[in-house]
């Protein structure tokens, strides 16, 4: 079978089949599963950390861990992306905790360099509006913002986020409610100076 038609059947097969052909050695599966999932889980753990090369070590944790417990996995107990959001959001944490404890020998942070062809209003106020909701998330405590970036920027349901964070469908909506509540507290300042 050429490869072109194999990777056309590949893509449409379940994570789980996916990840079963992986663990009896499937490249290509793997390929497919990495599409699938590494740039959702870098974008929830860059929100949820606020710093891209920590999210970026936490995606490829994920995925390593992903790799891992292929041969173990259980198809139909828990949904492959359900389980990588439960594992980013506890590599995220550890994170956290151990900048907590090492903030004293943090190194300052490094401006990176602007980009000249991005130098258009358009995408100034873009940056703006995004450096803004970042740092108002940041300022949520962390509970309050994995519900409010799993249901409102990786657009989870309840349920779902409930299976996440291990907590029941009532918690997710308390934090949920409480983290917008939050934010438009923290973003009401700035809302003509973001163009909202």
């Amino acid at each position: 079978m050429p490869r072109d038609t194999a990777t056309s059947d590949l893509q449409s097969l379940s994570d789980d089949a996916l990840l079963l052909l992986y663990a009896h050695g499937d490249a290509e599966a793997a390929r497919i599963l990495t599409g699938r999932h590494l740039g959702r889980i870098y974008g929830f753990a860059a929100r949820l950390l606020a710093d891209r090369a920590e999210a970026e070590d936490v995606a490829q944790e994920a995925m390593l861990r992903m790799w891992r417990v292929a041969p173990k996995w259980r198809a139909g107990e828990a949904q492959l992306s359900t389980w990588l959001y439960r594992v980013t959001v506890n590599l995220c944490t550890d994170r956290q905790r151990s900048a907590h404890r090492h903030r004293a020998e943090a190194l300052e942070d490094v401006a990176e360099p602007v980009d000249e062809s991005a130098n258009t209003e358009a995408e100034l106020m873009r940056r703006e509006r995004v450096d803004a909701l970042q740092a108002a998330l940041a300022t949520l405590p962390d509970r309050q913002r994995q519900a409010v970036v799993l249901r409102h920027i990786e657009g989870l349901s309840n349920p779902e986020i409930a299976a996440v964070l291990e907590v029941g469908v009532e918690a997710v909506e308390s934090l949920t409610a409480r983290g917008k509540r939050a934010l438009t507290v923290a973003l009401a300042g700035q809302k003509a100076a973001l163009g909202l």
